[in-house]
């Protein structure tokens, strides 16, 4: 049996209080986790859910527990906000206007805004980016508030500074000095401020022990770029499109041009990841070949999902150019059909596509997540991918690589949906035209009568 998110929660702050704050009841724990699981539920969420909670805190010593189940409790930009349990933590220290957040002055009384602030390099008045630490010290917030009272300050630190380092894909190297190796700078700086009887060799053990657990809590937070299986890589990529695209969420819904431009966001996000910002070491940990060997297959993993995701996007524009030329941008499903039904199974385009046998080079491990799907389900989006499959078989990876060049060509003007069409195998792209010409019934005439001009 399958213990409950909120009991597994409890169960984690529980382990975690007896070995750092044994003076901490069940009912303590309860609380907590309370604020942590209303905070990380809501619908806007994919990814950043309980279950990367629990995954972030395999593994975990107890102060890397704390800051996983911390870490991720505030996300801005998908929850339209601050969660509402915490808001009244967070709402006199940032200010928002017009847009911009800021980090609001503060009494140098303010334990938590004094660690926060310090931990983070952060000053007031300092604009807040959600994608440069909002979230992060917004979390970190509201972890002090939290364990402030409960915590010795030198493993409040050590939680605090563990957030801190899941701000993702920072340069390897700043001026000299990579983002570990000034939080290390910064972490014995308030340690020195505010745990005064941590001195000399203690104080150096201190912040290698921090900067360890932080390290590596930030690199577990990013370690799926360098998973050996790609078609999960490929599922946890699908959760992050999903969970940063609002219109994806609306299943059946969303628009044929929501859904590429998606595709497009993610393939040129991914495509222009450095890999030497993915993952983290301070003083020679990991050691230089454990992260050679990350890299190498974050590599891998980039190019797999880059490929994926524009094999995507090149059937889906043959797509929104029959819907172009024959009225408007519709739902995807009113040319593909439903992704599920309540009233069994419903029809999809690619029960009128024709069989095909392989035909120019292929890539057989792509191919097969085209066909039996990525590794975990999507609420809002096939797994398989039966159409991109159907036109991979029929003009092969080189065919893809030439359709997405000129797929972009026609989003971005410089041909007609019509001019797009012609550049593809004629076969291919009659066989679409007929099979959505069986779903899409507002346009079955008009897809007839451009079948015979292709």
């Amino acid at each position: 049996m399958t213990v409950s998110t909120i009991n597994r929660l409890i169960a984690l702050f529980d382990g975690a209080f007896r070995a750092l704050a044994p003076g901490l009841s069940m009912s303590d724990a309860e609380h907590m986790a309370t604020l942590v699981h209303q905070s990380m539920s809501p619908s806007t969420r994919s990814y950043h859910t309980s279950d990367h909670v629990f995954d972030m805190c395999e593994g975990a010593n107890a102060i890397q527990t704390l800051a996983a189940l911390f870490h991720d409790l505030v996300y801005f930009q998908l929850d339209g906000g601050f969660p509402a349990g915490v808001a009244h933590l967070l709402s006199d220290a940032v200010l928002e206007r017009h847009g911009v957040i800021t980090i609001a002055p503060f009494s140098s009384d303010d334990e938590v805004m004094c660690l926060c602030t310090e931990i983070f390099g952060f000053g007031v008045g300092q604009s807040l980016s959600v994608y440069a630490g909002l979230n992060e010290f917004a979390s970190a917030l509201v972890a002090g508030h939290q364990l402030h009272k409960h915590l010795r300050r030198s493993d409040l630190i050590g939680v605090l500074a563990c957030i801190e380092a899941t701000i993702p894909f920072r340069n390897a190297v700043y001026k000299g000095e990579s983002a570990p190796d000034l939080l290390a700078q910064r972490v014995r700086a308030v340690t020195q401020t505010h745990v005064l009887e941590l001195v000399g060799v203690e104080l150096d053990v201190h912040v290698a022990s921090t900067m360890h657990d932080a390290v590596e809590f930030g690199n577990r937070d990013v370690r799926g770029f360098a998973l050996a299986n790609q078609a999960l890589f490929l599922s946890n990529t699908w959760m992050l499109i999903e969970e940063s695209n609002a219109p994806l969420k609306v299943v059946g819904v969303y628009a044929l041009s929501d859904y590429r431009g998606a595709l497009m966001r993610m393939a040129g996000f991914l495509a222009n990841l450095d890999l030497a910002s993915i993952f983290q070491s301070y003083a020679g940990y990991p050691n230089d070949a454990t992260l050679d060997e990350w890299a190498d297959a974050a590599g891998r993993n980039l190019r797999f999902a880059c490929d994926y995701l524009d094999c995507k996007t090149a059937s889906v524009a043959i797509i929104e150019a029959l819907a172009r030329l024959t009225g408007n941008d519709s739902p995807v499903s009113m040319f593909l059909g439903d992704i599920s039904s309540l009233h069994g199974k419903p029809e999809r385009v690619e029960d009128y596509l024709p069989e095909t046998s392989p035909g120019p080079v292929l890539d057989e491990a792509l191919l097969e997540v085209f066909v039996k799907g990525r590794a975990r389900e999507s609420r809002n989006d096939l797994t398989s991918s039966p159409l991109t499959a159907f036109v991979y078989r029929r003009i092969g990876q080189y065919g893809m690589r030439v359709a997405i060049v000129q797929a972009r060509r026609m989003f971005d003007g410089l041909i007609s949906p019509f001019e797009f069409l012609n550049t593809l195998d004629r076969d291919m792209v009659r066989a679409v035209v007929r099979a959505c010409a069986m779903i899409a019934l507002s346009r079955r005439e008009a897809l007839l009568a451009l079948e015979k001009t292709l």
